[in-house]
């Protein structure tokens, strides 16, 4: 998959966020870090979406799928 990410530069490094995943940021000293970083923290964030919606469903009774969409 391929995410876009925005990323500031400051006088501490590299700040980075993905505007698709809202609350998915990151951070690193330098530009090659900060995107392992967002890489790390979009999977991060995809894992804990899916857990919830898994476990919503369950409390809900119903049935949780994983479908592939292309756009």
């Amino acid at each position: 998959m391929q995410y876009q990410v925005v990323m500031v530069e400051s006088e501490e490094g590299f700040a980075v966020s993905c505007p698709a995943l809202p609350g998915c940021h990151s951070q690193g000293a330098t530009h090659a870090e900060a995107l392992a970083n967002i890489r790390e923290a979009i999977q991060l964030w995809l894992e804990v979406a899916e857990e919830d919606a898994r476990r919503e469903a369950e409390a809900e009774g119903g049935r949780f799928t994983r479908e592939l969409v292309t756009i």
